[in-house]
């Protein structure tokens, strides 16, 4: 296990080289292609920001027009597509199953409501480690094969789960289809991270965001018709078909855009090996050792969230967040068939408030954290990470205003359409909420992408756990009072912290040797 001394001194070795590396003049500015300036500036989500600056600068890797940030632009978002569409599959799945509880139960005999919530959400628990491992995998190989390998071995776990003949079998699939499942996400924010710049940040992580959030809530609006009308076995199969069309359309398509990769596959093809790795020391530094690589990326993220206050208040709101929204999944079925007297295919149509609640967030949340981050950019001169704050706040606001809308009217019984609003307006919340802690996380971390890693594994142990006890709490305080506790969570974590990152935040990320 190398140790952190074995790594060269990071700040020394920026200060070293940035006296070393001949800064361009006009003359060779004006030379420089329009077409090629893509790769200036920071990356979307930088691992490292200060090894990321050493490594654009040596060789001009950052005007080299194999460097992914100088494609074209149909390139770059034609290879945003096809990742999109693995990104999008996977939490599909992940839910897709959700109507369809009822249904499992009586054919594999599980009368355990916990039992029950397990089959769907065992899924999470291997979700949210699998990227500890496949990330650095994608560093190390390539991003592109990650995918791709990942997305076929989940098209035949999947066909596992529609042939299992037991609960254990099914169960155990699952965890394994959430392992497969989980590439794209370990992958996802990488690829896009690799394409654009900080300044497309936002409309890129919007992208990135948008897959894991909408997958699930439209996974149990087709997932509720095929259990009806052909069987629950169906809804796997189909996933399986989905999971063949993705490897169809990116296997031919998909090219990789892991910067070091594509650096040293380049060094690897040229007359001189070891004379052209000697042209970017740092990368070669940073990247021989597939250890080392490893090592980085399963110890940061808990070195984030245990040593920096500010990462683990914001993922465990994200956390939080996360966990309703997967506890709403496994409680659906029943509080819609029980209450309102919903067949399974219609049940799914209950899932459309989230849908239709992440969408608005991610047109009208995107634009409103953008123009709020350029308002007070331009009124202080200089951008902070703070400033992606009030954004966060406000969206914090519609996180308990929906669930105290969704809980009481679903057990005052009122029209079925008030409950499904209540539900919109916290997945209206929850994505506007979203965005602003993701930008956050990579604005104002160093290891921007370890950052946002500690909080994905956060959410998704928290999206494992909540509808394991989910029906026990409801059933204890009934589904306005379970709403009412979890609205409350969400009002103590989610308002008073914000606020107080919002006028702390910067004197905090002085101290810290974790922000830049």
């Amino acid at each position: 296990m190398p140790s952190k001394d074995s790594r060269p001194d990071t700040a020394a070795s920026v200060a070293t080289s940035l006296t070393h590396v001949p800064a361009l003049n006009d003359e060779k500015v004006a030379q420089i292609p329009p077409n090629l300036t893509g790769g200036e500036g920071e990356s979307a989500i930088p691992e490292d920001k200060k090894e990321e600056l050493l490594e654009n600068i040596e060789d001009d890797w950052q005007h080299d027009p194999i460097n992914p940030r100088n494609w074209p632009s149909s390139k770059k978002w034609r290879m945003v597509s096809l990742v999109s569409f693995y990104t999008f599959v996977s939490p599909l799945a992940s839910s897709m199953m959700a109507p369809a509880l009822p249904e499992i139960a009586a054919h594999y005999h599980i009368t355990s409501e916990t039992m029950i919530a397990m089959t769907l959400s065992v899924f999470l628990l291997s979700f949210a480690l699998a990227p500890l491992i496949l990330a650095p995998l994608s560093e190390m190989y390539g991003r592109t094969w990650v995918l791709h390998i990942g997305n076929l071995t989940f098209l035949g776990f999947n066909l596992g789960c529609a042939f299992a003949p037991n609960t254990n079998f099914l169960i155990g699939f699952r965890f394994l289809c959430g392992l497969a499942g989980a590439s794209p996400i370990a992958c996802g924010g990488g690829s896009i991270s690799d394409l654009f710049s900080e300044r497309d940040r936002a409309s890129a992580m919007a992208a990135y965001s948008l897959g894991p959030l909408i997958g699930p809530a439209i996974g149990p609006i087709i997932g509720g018709f095929v259990a009806q009308n052909i069987g629950f076995k169906y809804i796997f199969v189909i996933i399986s078909g989905l999971c063949a069309l993705a490897s169809g359309l990116a296997i031919p398509l998909l090219r990789e855009t892991y910067a070091p990769v594509i650096r040293m596959r380049r060094d690897k093809r040229s007359a001189d090996p070891e004379k052209a790795a000697m042209k970017h020391p740092h990368l070669t530094q940073e990247h021989k050792s597939k250890l080392h690589v490893l090592w980085l990326n399963l110890s940061r993220p808990f070195v984030l969230l245990t040593r920096s206050f500010i990462c683990f208040i914001l993922s465990l709101y994200m956390a939080l967040m996360y966990g309703i929204y997967y506890l709403m999944f496994t409680t659906f079925p029943t509080l819609f068939s029980e209450i309102y007297g919903f067949k399974a295919g219609v049940g799914g149509l209950a899932y459309l408030g989230l849908g239709l609640g992440f969408l608005i967030a991610t047109v009208v949340g995107a634009k409103f954290s953008d123009a709020v981050y350029a308002h007070f950019t331009k009124k202080n001169g200089v951008g902070k990470p703070e400033y992606r704050i009030p954004a966060l706040i406000f969206g914090s606001f519609f996180v308990p205003i929906g669930l105290f809308w969704y809980g009481w009217s679903a057990q005052a019984r009122i029209h079925w359409i008030m409950p499904i609003i209540g539900s919109g307006i916290f997945g209206f919340g929850l994505m506007a909420t979203f965005l602003p802690i993701q930008l956050y996380l990579v604005d104002a971390f160093t290891y921007a992408a370890s950052a946002v890693a500690a909080a994905s594994v956060f959410r998704s142990m928290l999206g494992f756990v909540f509808p394991l006890f989910g029906a026990q709490m409801f059933a204890a305080l009934g589904t306005g009072g379970g709403n009412s506790l979890l609205a409350g969570l969400a009002i103590v974590i989610g308002i008073p912290f914000p606020i107080w990152i919002y006028f702390a935040g910067e004197k905090i990320r002085e101290r810290s040797s974790l922000t830049k």
